[in-house]
């Protein structure tokens, strides 16, 4: 699997409080609620594929296979989106899935 981007290594290296910040921030969402990890892991997909965001998508796609999600289920969310954000959107976050997906083997 993919390692950190080093787009974001360099920000957490220049600006280390921040970044930390940001890391607590993430971890409060994520435990403020019932959700379980595997359900966060797809929302955050969803909302990654909505907002057209690939590295968001990639990152959350790899964060999604550590939660225990299948590649069939992280399509499935790209394939969702479909109604609402069109076809050639669903089309790219598709492929964003499967950038990772297909990394992973």
């Amino acid at each position: 699997m993919s390692q950190v981007p080093k787009r974001f290594q360099k920000f957490v290296d220049d600006y280390p409080q921040v970044a930390k910040a940001y890391e607590e921030l993430g971890d409060a969402v994520h435990t403020a609620g019932p959700l379980n990890e595997k359900t966060r892991a797809l929302i955050k997909l969803a909302i990654s594929t909505g907002a057209r965001l690939e590295g968001a998508v990639h990152s959350h796609a790899r964060k999604a296979i550590k939660a225990g999600c299948t590649a069939e289920e992280m399509r499935h969310v790209a394939l969702l989106a479909l109604p609402t954000i069109g076809l050639p959107s669903m089309m790219a976050a598709l492929s964003w899935v499967d950038d990772i997906v297909e990394n992973k083997k």
